[in-house]
């Protein structure tokens, strides 16, 4: 059978294992049940495609995580005997650590965290994130919540990292933390990806709109202009999708009014035709039944529009029976067209495929010992602390300082200096350059490396404590300073950067005005408007290492 064949390429595969199904075994796939419902002959019969442990259902009070696995491994047996031995994937809401699991590691909730500016925390809680869940027998995590909260009264606010979407945008990384890195080859735009058995099928969630609803009230309805949503609500997708994340768990929320669980337009039309995205979407806790109001009033209309929609997985989670018999016979009606069914299956089966689930349906036990580790719980630590980067250590193994103008006094002191227009260089008056204050400052055993123009590599290879880059305007002055656009001058894009990128930072701009920077603030951990600070960059280096506090407020936007 091609499917069973890992060599195979994987949409080969999904394509020979749905040609095998029967009509109950793809319903059974998009069905996805609560664990208490999670029976052997539940999971065989039904051929059950999902299982979920809601918040707070845990195999027994203070489960340890053998016993997580040994239940994980029991359902899997279930789904495991049937006539394709197509195996379930278990999903648990992993919002902030492995909140369910008793001695898990819990981390600060996303408002927190969004405060730390610091993504690359973000990521590493990402990924240890990923191997507590692993280390319970668990492949995939409803998270992360990359709703773009409006208002503070909403009771889920504290999930979402900012009210500002570019910043959701960046901590959206925890994805590539709990999925792992995707490889930069070339791949189809939004095909899922996961890395590795410690790794997990992460979630981009409530799509869309969930953190915008009228006066915050929860799974309401959010009023907005197209420009609104797509300036607002969608950016964090796109990056999600860019990041391959797996799956997509829909809102239980309006967007003017259309129920986004019954919302073709935005679940078909856009994230899957427009925005390519393959993984598949997945609905929330009864999210179906809250079609109607009230709830399950007309269950067979719920399903009808959901899956038409564009909705893939349905957590149903307990009235499985009614959910299938009622898909089935939408099916048989020819109510919903059997390509629908075909498409949701092949999204759940691609996922399942491109995560290793066929080769490893059982728990991987080499992972217990990850569970609430000290390594995690250092890192939690860290997050609740998340120190400012500035002001510095004096005492660190290793400082790199680069820049055209960390040793340059001429640069430091701007126009109107000894020559009218300003000059380059330490030749011309006295003072102190920055890297001489830096040199001054620090711990005598601390090493101080300059290098005005390093490449990636070398900063990468260095492992520098931190790199405080120097850069900004050569000097000018009256009309030769004219400048129609205010961007940041060569080179000191390229060595933000190769420096940025590459270790911790702190960006020092020399400038005789603001500057357009925002391309590069990403990248960099602490900024510094240094202005032109004169001949005695000591001054600079007091405030880079606390022994003078910034007070300092802008005088320009």
């Amino acid at each position: 059978m091609m499917y069973k064949d890992p060599k195979q390429p994987v949409e080969v595969r999904v394509k020979d294992l749905l040609s095998r199904m029967t009509l109950a075994e793809k319903i059974g796939q998009m069905t996805q049940i609560e664990r208490v419902n999670a029976t052997f002959d539940a999971m065989k019969n039904y051929f059950i495609g999902s299982v979920l442990s809601g918040g707070g259902s845990v195999p027994s009070p203070n489960a340890t995580a053998q016993q997580w696995i040994d239940m994980v491994n029991d359902i899997q047996r279930g789904a495991m005997a049937t006539r394709l031995g197509i195996p379930m994937i278990y999903g648990v809401d992993a919002v902030h650590g492995h909140n369910n699991v008793y001695k898990a590691t819990i981390f600060p909730h996303n408002v927190g965290l969004g405060a730390t500016r610091d993504p690359n925390l973000v990521k590493r809680i990402g990924a240890a994130t990923a191997l507590e869940v692993r280390a319970t027998g668990i492949p995939y995590a409803f998270a992360p919540c990359i709703a773009v909260c409006r208002d503070p009264r909403w009771g889920r606010c504290y999930e979402s990292y900012s009210e500002d979407a570019k910043l959701v945008q960046q901590f959206s990384v925890i994805i590539s933390g709990l999925q792992g890195d995707a490889p930069s080859k070339q791949v189809k735009k939004g095909r899922p990806f996961v890395g590795g058995k410690d790794k997990v099928a992460a979630c981009a969630k409530h799509y869309v709109g969930d953190g915008g609803t009228v006066n915050g009230i929860n799974e309401n309805n959010t009023i907005v202009t197209t420009e609104q949503l797509f300036d607002i609500h969608m950016p964090p997708y796109w990056s999600a999708l860019d990041q391959r994340v797996s799956t997509v768990m829909i809102s239980y929320s309006s967007i003017n009014g259309k129920k986004m669980h019954a919302n073709k337009e935005l679940v078909t039309e856009y994230l899957k035709e427009k925005l390519k995205f393959k993984g598949f979407t997945i609905s929330d806790w009864e999210g179906i039944d809250r079609i109607t109001s009230p709830p399950h009033s007309n269950y067979t209309y719920s399903v009808q529009e959901s899956v038409l929609a564009g909705l893939d997985m349905i957590m149903v989670p307990y009235l499985y029976p009614e959910f299938i018999n009622i898909l089935t016979d939408l099916v048989n009606k020819k109510v919903i067209p059997m390509r629908r069914i075909n498409d949701a299956v092949k999204r759940i089966l691609r996922v399942k495929f491109e995560m290793g689930l066929f080769e490893n349906p059982y728990a991987d036990n080499s992972f217990v010992n990850k569970l609430g580790c000290k390594e995690h719980r250092e890192l939690a630590r860290e997050a609740q602390q998340s120190p400012p980067v500035l002001p510095l250590e004096k005492k660190l193994p290793k400082i790199l300082v680069a820049g055209t103008h960390a040793d340059n006094l001429g640069y430091q002191c701007g126009g109107w200096t000894i020559e009218w227009q300003g000059d380059s260089g330490n030749n011309y008056t006295e003072g102190t350059t920055i890297l001489r204050a830096i040199n001054a400052t620090v711990d005598p055993s601390t090493q101080v490396v300059f290098s005005e123009r390093p490449d990636y590599n070398f900063v990468k290879d260095n492992n520098f404590s931190i790199g405080i880059v120097v850069v900004g305007e050569v000097p000018y002055a009256e009309t030769k300073g004219d400048n129609t656009n205010l961007t940041l001058p060569w080179p000191a894009p390229d060595i933000i950067n190769n420096v940025c990128k590459a270790t911790k930072c702190v960006v020092v701009l020399v400038s005789g005005r603001p500057l357009v920077i925002e391309p590069y603030v990403e990248a960099m951990d602490a900024l510094v408007a240094a202005w032109l600070p004169g001949s005695e960059g000591q001054g600079v280096a007091d405030a880079l290492f606390g022994d003078s506090p910034f007070t300092g407020k802008l005088s320009r936007t």
